[in-house]
């Protein structure tokens, strides 16, 4: 870059840094993973500095497509990141043992709840289109890395085909087929892209607030109220997940007795979507439990991940212990 200072070049390369975590993000499925990609794509671009010409392309693509390739890298040594509903069939018995997959790399959420910086912030744009939604994450995980980068390039920042084809070094026909292909795969799994993003709904607050109300009480009828008749409970690590509402209320009894009814409750967003942090009795406070990500329509409950790995409390900004209230 002529003229440009390795400061200038780190201080205009560094505002990119959030968007890229959320698009490192949806290529892998992990906060994780993203963040030292994010890195990576960084450490790139200071080495590649002096070979990048303005006059070619923005930055802001120059870094999209090194993170990209980056992303492309990882994933070639990498397994895919699955929910339990997209491994194993529901679980019949919510009184019967749970069966850790700790060996599985998990989906991980995504925080949101400080995403939005306007209209016309990258982030927030993604919220607001879905494009960050837990199901549309995993059911991107079912796609060829390579399928799943061009469904990205294409669909969420509305690269040309020829420009993802140079990106990617293949040809325009090859984006054009494997475009075809990954929308093809996500109607399979029930992903409609153009029915991510929900209409704004403040009883979907409502809900989310009566939930989390009885959650602290251990309120087992009111939590019950909430849940649609085919709700889903799934709980990485964990492969045990539960169908059907009556299934949901007898797990939570079963936490409840064996977990104690003492629990304080900190709201949150991930992926867009209603979240809260859980926080169960500890001695004189309240130590991590589990994030839970809620898929909340028609006035109902429809889907609850419970993220038990409490090392996401760090990235979502959430305490490592609260005192009593």
């Amino acid at each position: 870059m002529v003229g440009d200072t390795g400061y200038d070049f780190e201080h205009r390369t560094e505002t990119y840094r959030r968007e890229l975590l959320a698009h490192c993000y949806q290529l892998l499925g992990s906060m994780h993973d993203a963040e030292d990609l994010v890195q990576e794509t960084m450490l790139r671009a200071w080495r590649a500095r002096a070979s990048y010409d303005e006059a070619r392309a923005s930055l802001r693509t120059w870094l999209y497509r090194i993170a990209t390739n980056a992303c492309l890298s990882a994933l070639s040594s990498r397994s895919r990141r699955p929910l339990p509903t997209g491994l194993v069939g529901p679980s019949d018995d919510p009184a019967a043992p749970l069966s850790p997959g700790h060996e599985v790399p998990w989906l991980q959420p995504f925080p949101t709840g400080a995403a939005a910086g306007g209209p016309d912030d990258p982030v927030a744009r993604l919220v607001a289109r879905g494009r960050l939604r837990l199901a549309l994450i995993a059911a991107m995980q079912l796609l060829p890395a390579r399928q799943r980068a061009i469904l990205i390039l294409r669909d969420t920042l509305d690269w040309p085909a020829a420009q993802v084809a140079d990106a990617l070094g293949t040809s325009v026909a090859a984006v054009n087929s494997g475009l075809q292909r990954a929308r093809a795969r996500l109607g399979t799994a029930g992903v409609v892209e153009d029915e991510l993003s929900e209409p704004a709904d403040p009883s979907r607050r409502a809900v989310l607030d009566r939930y989390v109300a009885a959650f602290e009480r251990a309120d087992l009828d009111t939590l019950a109220a909430l849940l649609a008749d085919d709700v889903v409970m799934e709980m990485p690590p964990m492969l045990n997940w539960y169908l059907g509402a009556a299934h949901y209320r007898d797990f939570l009894a079963r936490v409840f007795r064996l977990r104690g009814t003492d629990w304080q409750v900190l709201p949150t967003a991930a992926n867009g979507q209603p979240a809260f942090a859980a926080y169960l009795r500890d001695g004189a406070g309240y130590r991590p439990h589990s994030l839970q990500v809620l898929t909340v329509a028609g006035g109902r409950v429809r889907h609850n991940v419970v993220f038990a790995d409490t090392d996401l409390f760090g990235p979502f900004g959430l305490p490592d212990r609260l005192d009593p209230r």
